[in-house]
């Protein structure tokens, strides 16, 4: 939970941004690699040397006085570990445990006789959404508090609690700020909002000035809690009791290695840069979702409670695939979470960060998540509990279809899509994204079909596949696309439909980076397609790839149009959507045009530049990409398929923490220089094995799967038997 970084000036989503030239203070919790508004980033606190001329009040207090330039090239990062040198003369290192952060903050290069250091705690948070809040300081220093926040994407409020406490230094005197005055003596400060004072205008909180310090050292403890101020300070007390740096840093390094021991490569000839792109895309990953359990005032429950789904939308594509693979007793906890928070909310969440609901931005992808971890026998879910979601999910149209559940189910359940003039007497959403939503509800409904049938449910197996089919019902055949009026020469997209059945129009290259690129965000003028084409949405529909490319001219037409998409500039890579498409030619039966695709992107679009990850990191999926990718076995979400391509390494194992067992993949004539990424033939244990796909078994039993790897283009998965599963046949 607590996640201890600089807070940036700037494009600071996360609180630290290289892109930067000044810190305003430290906060303690974050969300990583979020678009949009910043997160959390609550109660800051800020050492400054001394007062100019001793005086408290020539200190500076607010936000923009206080920001300082930090030092090019100072910052370094670890796993659990952070540090950056300001040009005021302070070194801020940081480090952390599950609900505390402690800081070590060391004034260099400075005179003993006028340092005097003064630290001081601000009630705001990075998006300036404070509501109120109330900071208090002991005589011993303690600062204590809490505030009212928005969260960054979502619906509702939440309340944080702070405890910091100090050690290296005798406290000098304490003090309450206000704006630009600070009073020595007052030991508390209420901010509320009532029209002129926002946390936009009005920033606030406490301070505690001290002594010169022992070694010019002070550490800062600081408990976080949704809970308490006490139970901040407890939480503190607790995992951090002797403020002991050098072993907290010890301590997350162990936590972090015992994470990613699971996986070991052999790494011989591969460049630095990509090993750092494959670690670094692992680390990131298994940074959110985030475990609050005991830290959710909403209810009680024995249940784990995991929060940061930020959300399911990016994360359904490959984020929990990889955890899966990794820590499947966390994605365990994290689907029980869903479960529970089904149970306690009525829906499960498409997007959850802060105890509040998070906005939907498609369709309600937790059944991805649900249907992914059945197949797979993640362990410990109450299954029965977890289809009764899905089937309401699927069924019962909530009253604000913004932030859980989805939207015109009536349309979908009579007329087969959501119209673009959809009348929805049953809830209240943004009435954008027709083609979009219809697409993952199709995809949605797909995913319930197989647990149904595996469950036993066979009328409801039934209903579910034929509704999988919905998003043929918005493919206009004969629909064209030109480019600065050049004809692409395909025929056949998606296209906006209303009630009567007739048919919209949406320009197939609308929201791509060739026409409009920012006009399909979440807002009412969000157009039939969200962050993407009709070019690129055309391609959805990962449950029956055979349709698709049949409807679409049959396999070389297919692979043509595939190709036209990677090269001709429609695709945005900074998009989980255009994951997939990377790997969709092994449907074709063209493995090693997927090969080559994953090679393109990788490292031109992943890669160790200030650049180096195509937009938002979105909680770790651009990373969850990378790593799997360089994996060799791509997973297909909510299903029980791999896709198999060669590794970046000549060898890749993953230890099954549950099982014990090792799968290994293995690159037969590895080609460091990547010249030679086509598969020729595959043994599995020593055994011929001629698909191109394999399932969730290889990790939990363990093997050996062996690449034989050439220079041109080989058979090896082409044959229509060796495609990957489909619901209908393929048709070549």
């Amino acid at each position: 939970m607590a996640k201890a970084v600089a807070d940036t000036q700037g494009e600071n989503q996360a609180g630290f941004a290289f892109d930067t030239t000044t810190v305003t203070g430290f906060s303690h919790m974050h969300d990583s690699g979020t678009g949009g508004s910043p997160s959390m980033g609550n109660f800051p606190i800020f050492p400054q040397p001394s007062c100019p001329d001793d005086d408290i009040n020539q200190c500076k207090w607010q936000l923009n006085d206080r920001a300082v330039a930090w030092t090019r090239n100072s910052p370094r990062a670890s796993p659990g570990y952070f540090s950056i040198a300001l040009e005021n003369g302070v070194l801020a290192e940081m480090t952390v445990t599950n609900r505390s952060a402690l800081y070590r903050f060391t004034f260099s290069n400075m005179s003993t006789e006028t340092l005097s250091p003064v630290i001081l705690v601000d009630l705001m948070d990075l998006p300036k959404s404070r509501k109120n809040g109330t900071a208090s300081v002991s005589p011993s220093g303690r600062l204590t508090g809490n505030g009212t926040f928005n969260p960054s994407f979502g619906a509702g409020k939440y309340d944080l609690h702070f405890c910091v406490d100090f050690q290296g230094a005798d406290v000098r005197d304490t003090g309450a700020w206000v704006k630009n005055r600070a009073n020595i003596g007052d030991n508390s400060v209420t901010v509320l909002e009532d029209g002129s004072n926002t946390a936009s205008t009005l920033s606030a909180g406490t301070f505690t000035r001290f002594h010169t310090p022992k070694d010019n050292v002070i550490l800062a403890r600081v408990g976080v809690s949704f809970m308490s101020a006490n139970q901040a300070c407890f939480n503190a007390e607790k995992e951090q009791p002797n403020f002991d740096f050098a072993g907290t840093i010890t301590a997350a390094e162990s936590a972090w290695r015992d994470k990613l021991n699971v996986i070991s490569i052999d790494a011989e000839g591969v460049s630095s840069d990509l090993q750092k792109v494959f670690w670094s895309g692992a680390y990131r990953t298994m940074i959110s979702p985030q475990d609050y359990t005991g830290e959710n005032p909403l209810w009680e429950s024995d249940e784990p409670y995991y929060d940061s789904f930020y959300c399911i939308w990016d994360s359904y594509r490959g984020v929990h695939q990889l955890l899966t693979l990794m820590d499947p007793l966390s994605q365990s906890l994290m689907i029980r979470s869903l479960v529970d928070i089904y149970r306690h909310e009525g829906y499960l969440p498409d997007c959850r960060m802060s105890l509040c609901k998070g906005h939907t931005q498609g369709g309600s992808n937790a059944d991805v998540l649900i249907a992914d971890a059945f197949l797979k026998n993640v362990s410990d879910v109450d299954w029965d509990t977890a289809y009764e979601a899905l089937i309401k999910d699927a069924e019962v149209e909530p009253a604000n279809w913004n932030v859980e559940g989805r939207g015109g189910l009536r349309s979908w359940k009579s007329l087969g899509f959501i119209p673009t003039d959809d009348y929805d007497p049953d809830g209240s959403g943004l009435h954008t994204r027709s083609i979009s939503r219809t697409v993952e509800y199709a995809y949605n409904d797909f995913c319930i079909a197989e647990v149904a049938q595996k469950m036993g449910h066979q009328e409801d197996y039934e209903k579910y596949i034929q509704r999988a089919n919905n998003w043929q019902n918005m493919l206009k055949e004969d629909q064209t696309s030109t480019i600065k009026d050049v004809d692409t020469g395909f025929t056949g997209f998606l296209q906006p439909r209303y009630m009567n059945g007739t048919w919209g129009y949406q320009d197939p290259i609308f929201c791509s980076p060739l026409m409009n690129f920012t006009s399909c965000y979440l807002d009412p003028q969000g157009h039939e397609t969200y962050e993407g084409s009709c070019w690129l949405y055309t391609f959805y529909a990962p449950q029956d790839m055979a349709t698709l490319i049949a409807r679409l001219g049959g396999p070389q037409r297919f692979t043509s149009r595939l190709n036209y998409l990677h090269e001709s500039g429609i695709l945005y890579f900074g998009d989980e959507q255009a994951f997939l498409t990377v790997f969709q030619y092994h449907y074709v039966g063209r493995p090693a045009l997927s090969a080559e695709r994953a090679h393109f992107y990788i490292p031109s679009q992943f890669n160790t530049s200030i650049n180096g990850i195509p937009g938002n990191d979105d909680g770790g999926a651009m990373g969850s990409f990378a790593v799997l990718s360089m994996m060799g076995l791509y997973p297909m979400h909510g299903q029980d398929v791999y896709l198999i391509t060669p590794p970046f390494f000549k060898e890749v194992s993953i230890r099954n923490s549950v099982t014990g067992k090792v799968a290994t993949i293995r690159n037969v004539n590895f080609d460091p220089t990547y010249k030679a990424i086509y598969i020729q033939n595959v043994k599995r244990d020593g055994e011929p094995w001629t698909k191109n796909w394999i399932s969730h078994d290889f990790f939990v039993d363990g093997g050996v799967l062996e690449l034989e790897l050439g220079l041109e283009e080989g058979t090896w998965g082409t044959r229509v038997e060796d495609l990957p599963p489909s619901m209908t046949e393929y048709q070549f």
